[in-house]
């Protein structure tokens, strides 16, 4: 069977957030930022390290004030999120999105529905895990992967079998798995760690 030829429906999950948008979203810090202007050599490589635009960031340029943590949470996001083999980038950015919808982050899930959106030129189905929540319709991989990012980010013991069952019988492998879990995981934290910082801003 086309296992991508049919939509299938996930258990009522209630719908978590507001504000929840492919625009493109700013973010505030509610700490003073580390001037780039002002910053070390030290701080500056590790911002060069993390993305191209730390420099310009409010989120990077408020971690930046922790530099061995900064350098240690972008080599764990970099690995994660932009590894060469695994799990496709899409689907990757695709389960960030539903832990992040889960999780309250308009933020991450806006920065990442684009880039999911991007990749798969698949726009309709983060704008309805936006407008209808994680339990929307979904190709049966895709169904798997967000039941498994809902599961792992609201109850980690409750991801069990049962969904990892369902990821290898839509074609998942385990180092697939492992980079879904992985990518899961971090965000579970990482969405914890920009709402506690700051808050999204919206477009005028």
């Amino acid at each position: 069977m086309n296992q991508t030829a049919k939509t299938v429906a996930a258990p009522r999950h209630p719908v978590s957030g507001e504000g929840f948008t492919l625009q493109e979203l700013q973010w505030a810090a509610w700490l003073t930022t580390v001037a780039a202007a002002s910053a070390t050599p030290e701080q500056l490589a590790v911002l060069d390290e993390s993305t191209p635009s730390a420099r310009t960031s409010p989120y990077y340029l408020t971690l930046l004030h922790d530099v061995d943590a900064l350098r240690e949470r972008s080599r764990l996001f970099n690995a994660v999120m932009y590894g060469q083999r695994g799990l496709p980038r899409a689907e990757r950015e695709l389960s960030t999105v539903a832990v992040s919808r889960v999780n309250g982050c308009p933020y991450c899930a806006s920065v990442h529905a684009r880039l999911y959106a991007q990749l798969a030129k698949d726009e309709d189905t983060v704008q309805r895990l936006f407008d209808e929540g994680v339990e929307t319709l979904l190709a049966p991989r895709l169904r798997a992967l967000v039941d498994y990012a809902v599961a792992l980010t609201e109850t980690p013991p409750a991801a069990g079998a049962k969904e990892l069952a369902a990821l290898r019988l839509v074609g998942l492998t385990e180092f697939e798995i492992l980079d879904a879990t992985n990518a899961i995981a971090m965000f579970a934290w990482a969405n914890r760690l920009m709402q506690t910082l700051g808050e999204p801003v919206y477009p005028a």
